[in-house]
C-alpha cells in the first residue's frame, strides 16, 4: 500500500473535487488498561435476552457494541468547548432557570444530544432561526445558515425529527466494537453494618422473613442481608477491540451554498479536529480503554475501492481548521434563555398530533 502525506492543498482538493476520495478512515485498536484479555463492561440496554448488545455472526463469532455511533459523537463534540478549539465554532449557551429539582445553570448547544434539533433549542429565541436554517437546507441543499449557527450539526449529524423533519447526514462517524467475546456474570452479598433486630428496630421474626428478599422494604432500605446473584459481569474479548472513525467525503461534498468550497473546507477542518483528537478512554465504570500498539492507522479510500495509507503531520489539522474557519467566517457567539412558555406550547403541539 502506498502512503500519502496530508497537506492543506490536498485537503482543499478532496473537499471540492467531484472525483475525490470517498472517505478517510481511522482504524484504532484498543485494550483495557488491565491488558489484553481483561474484563471490561459494554453499555447495557433493556433486553430480555442480554443486557449487552451482542450479535452472533454466521460463523458463531460474537460481536459486542462497546460504544455506539451516537455515544461516540456526544463524546467527541465537546472538544469544541476546549480553549484550544473554542474559536472554531459559535459558542451558544442556553441559560435555564431553577427547576423543582434545584438545578440552575447554563448548557452549551455542544452538550445537547440532538444538537440544533434538540428540544432545548426550540424553546429559546433561536427557534425560528433554526427552523429557517433546516428548511433552507431541505429546499436547496444550502448548508450556510446551519454552518453559521451550529456547524457541529453538520459534522456529527442531526435530525430535526420533532419539527421540520430535516436530516443532516454525519460527516464524521465513530463506533467501537469488540470481537469474539464471552460474557461473564457476577454476584455480591450485602451485609448490614449491625444487627438491627438485636437493636430492637424490628423483630427477629421480621428479620428472618425479609432477609434474602430484595423486594422487601427492610432489604431495600439496607437493614438486612441481601444476596445479588447472576448479574452482568462484563465481557472478555479474544478478538480485537476496534474503534472505526470514518470521515465521509461524499456527504461533505454534498453540502451546498453560495460559498460552497469555503463551507466544505470549514466543515472538513472541524471533522478532522474531532477525528484526530485523542479519545477520552473512560467510557463508563469498568470500561477504561486505551490505544493498543499505537494511535491507529489512517487510510484514504478512493472511488475504485483502492486504499492509500495517510500520514498526518503534527499540527496540520489544527492549522487547516483555523485557516478554513477564518476564510469561511465563524458565526457569532450567543447567550439565550430557555423559555418555559415556548416549551409548554411545544408540548401542546405534540398533544395535538
Amino acid at each position: 500500500m502506498t502512503t500519502t502525506t496530508l497537506t492543506s492543498k490536498l485537503l482543499d482538493s478532496w473537499a471540492s473535487a467531484p472525483d475525490g476520495p470517498v472517505a478517510m478512515h481511522l482504524e484504532q485498536r484498543l485494550a483495557p488498561v488491565e491488558g489484553d484479555g481483561a474484563v471490561f463492561f459494554p453499555p447495557t440496554f433493556a433486553s430480555e435476552k442480554s443486557p449487552y448488545n451482542i450479535d452472533t455472526l454466521a460463523d458463531g463469532t460474537r460481536v459486542v457494541l462497546v460504544d455506539s455511533v451516537g455515544s461516540q459523537a456526544n463524546r467527541m463534540e465537546p472538544v469544541f468547548l476546549r480553549e484550544t478549539h473554542r474559536a472554531l465554532v459559535p459558542q451558544i449557551d442556553i441559560a435555564y432557570g431553577e427547576s423543582k429539582s434545584g438545578t440552575d445553570g447554563t448548557v452549551s448547544i455542544l452538550e445537547a444530544g440532538h444538537r440544533l434539533g434538540d428540544a432545548i433549542v426550540r424553546c429559546t429565541a433561536l427557534q425560528k432561526e433554526a427552523q429557517e436554517a433546516f428548511r433552507t437546507f431541505q429546499r436547496t441543499g444550502d448548508a450556510t445558515k446551519l454552518a453559521k449557527l451550529a456547524p457541529t450539526s453538520l459534522v456529527f449529524g442531526a435530525w430535526d425529527s420533532r419539527d421540520t423533519g430535516a436530516k443532516l447526514p454525519r460527516v464524521v462517524q465513530s463506533v467501537i466494537r469488540a470481537w469474539d467475546v464471552s460474557t461473564l456474570t457476577r454476584s455480591a452479598q450485602y451485609v448490614p453494618a449491625v444487627d438491627y433486630a438485636a437493636l430492637d428496630v424490628f423483630s427477629e421474626d421480621e428479620k428472618q422473613k425479609a432477609e434474602g428478599k430484595k423486594e422487601s422494604p427492610l432489604a431495600q432500605r439496607g437493614f438486612v442481608h441481601v444476596p445479588a446473584t447472576g448479574g452482568h459481569g462484563g465481557v472478555v474479548a479474544r478478538g480485537p477491540i476496534r474503534r472505526d472513525v470514518t470521515v465521509n467525503m461524499i456527504a461533505l461534498r454534498r453540502l451546498g451554498g453560495e460559498s460552497a468550497d469555503l463551507l466544505r473546507r470549514y466543515v472538513l477542518g472541524l471533522a478532522l479536529v474531532a477525528a484526530v483528537e485523542p479519545m477520552d478512554p473512560f467510557l463508563r465504570q469498568g470500561c477504561l480503554l486505551v490505544p493498543h500498539e499505537g494511535p491507529g492507522t489512517w487510510t484514504v479510500v478512493k472511488r475504485d475501492g483502492s486504499r492509500e495509507a495517510v500520514t498526518i503531520p503534527d499540527g496540520l489539522v489544527g492549522r487547516y481548521a483555523a485557516e478554513a474557519a477564518t476564510r469561511f467566517g465563524v458565526g457569532g457567539n450567543r447567550s439565550v434563555t430557555f423559555d418555559k412558555q415556548l416549551a409548554k406550547a411545544d408540548v401542546k403541539k405534540k398533544d395535538k398530533k
